[in-house]
């Protein structure tokens, strides 16, 4: 009875050991995976990667696709320009909204996908005086949340933390279920 023991927890413990370094790689997989970088100042839009080699004569093409737009070939396209390390493209005169970046290598692969926000460009206002007003607190204190979340989490990543929380409650059960009881397993 007690080899059983032993070997039902060494068994558990390797398990767990196992399982570990599965569950945290499997986000940096996910986020490595995009292969792009984009970024936004005022009304103009830039794709950075370094993800796509020459053919000789390009790099491949970029394109900025809006909501309504469903593949590739609709969205507003740009050539990659740049060396082997590094290629980017650019696009100006956005208006504001959400747009997906799509990178698409010479060799036809594709080397990411990102959504983007471009926000309205604010123009520059002349200070006022000042007004002093009191406003009453909020009741509630703060409300939390996604709120403006960028990152858009994938499958593997979801399901990987799910089975983090899973594995949590079933630690927890067992750990209180054996201080209750001493003397069981």
């Amino acid at each position: 009875m007690r080899t059983t023991q032993i070997l039902l927890r060494s068994g558990l413990t390797v398990a767990a050991a196992a399982a570990l370094p599965l569950t945290l790689a499997a986000p940096s997989a996910v986020a490595y995976g995009s292969g792009i970088s984009v970024s936004t100042t005022g009304t103009n839009v830039s794709v950075t990667t370094s993800a796509c080699p020459s053919n000789g004569s390009s790099f491949g093409n970029a394109a900025l696709l809006t909501s309504g737009q469903a593949n590739f070939s609709q969205g507003r396209q740009a050539s990659l320009t740049g060396t082997s390390s590094s290629q980017s493209a650019n696009w100006s005169g956005v208006s504001p909204g959400t747009y997906t970046v799509i990178v698409v290598c010479a060799n036809g692969t594709t080397a990411g996908t990102q959504s983007i926000i471009v926000s309205s460009p604010t123009t520059p206002k002349t200070p006022k005086a000042p007004t002093i007003s009191s406003t009453a607190s909020p009741s509630r204190g703060v409300m939390g949340g996604f709120g403006g979340a960028v990152r858009d989490y994938g499958t593997l990543t979801l399901v990987g933390g799910g089975a983090l929380v899973g594995a949590g409650i079933v630690a927890a059960a067992w750990y209180l279920r054996r201080r209750a009881k001493p003397n069981r397993l």
